[in-house]
């Protein structure tokens, strides 16, 4: 089963300026390709975010705009299951940009890992990707997109781990969890079901 882990920086506090993203495709076993661009938000960035991951105003010049990349990008999310780390953010960046844009949505399904993982860690204090990183023992330059696009993935095949599948629908009723959809006139988030019998396993690492 592949699936596709992505991550968005953005230039300021509007989700429709991303200034970078990382791709990841894996499946339960294995990163298989990866994509990294960086992005022209054509606005200007606000000083904290670019504190937070680095990227500033001149290391953009000439970097392809979101509807130039946009092509691309299309053809890693159609059709596929999306995961990201917070992942409403990640997804309202994708839809408020395509708005800003006036390009029509992907058909798409999606999970976040951080819901992944509260379910399936619950005993953690924190599920932040820093903390799940550290836990695992995977290597991570926090705030860069591909690296934090490579470690939700990673993050996902632990998941997938646990229950020794490649099927999703097996995880996902194992947590009592559904998928969150982004299709042409809207979108529906993720589900977590409050049940008494989640059949939650509990792995080390």
């Amino acid at each position: 089963m592949n699936f596709v882990s992505i991550d968005f920086e953005t230039a300021n506090e509007k989700r429709y300026s991303p200034c970078a993203i990382g791709v990841v495709i894996a499946n339960e076993k294995e990163i298989i390709d990866e994509f990294y661009s960086l992005i022209n938000p054509m606005m200007a960035f606000n000083p904290y975010n670019a504190y937070i991951h680095g990227i500033e105003e001149q290391d953009i010049i000439g970097a392809p705009t979101f509807t130039e990349l946009w092509p691309t990008l299309n053809k890693f999310l159609l059709n596929n299951l999306v995961v990201a780390h917070n992942a409403s953010f990640d997804m309202s960046v994708i839809r408020n940009t395509l708005d800003y844009f006036h390009l029509p949505y992907p058909e798409m399904e999606y999970l976040c890992t951080v819901k992944v993982s509260q379910k399936v860690l619950p005993y953690m204090e924190n599920h932040k990707l820093n903390t799940l990183a550290a836990y695992h023992g995977f290597e991570l330059e926090h705030h860069h997109a591909l690296e934090d696009a490579r470690v939700a993935a990673k993050i996902f095949m632990k998941a997938l781990e646990v229950y020794q599948t490649n099927s999703i629908d097996t995880v996902l009723d194992n947590l009592s969890m559904s998928k969150g959809r982004i299709y042409e006139h809207g979108y529906m988030p993720p589900k977590v079901k409050k049940s008494p019998g989640i059949k939650t396993k509990i792995y080390l690492k």
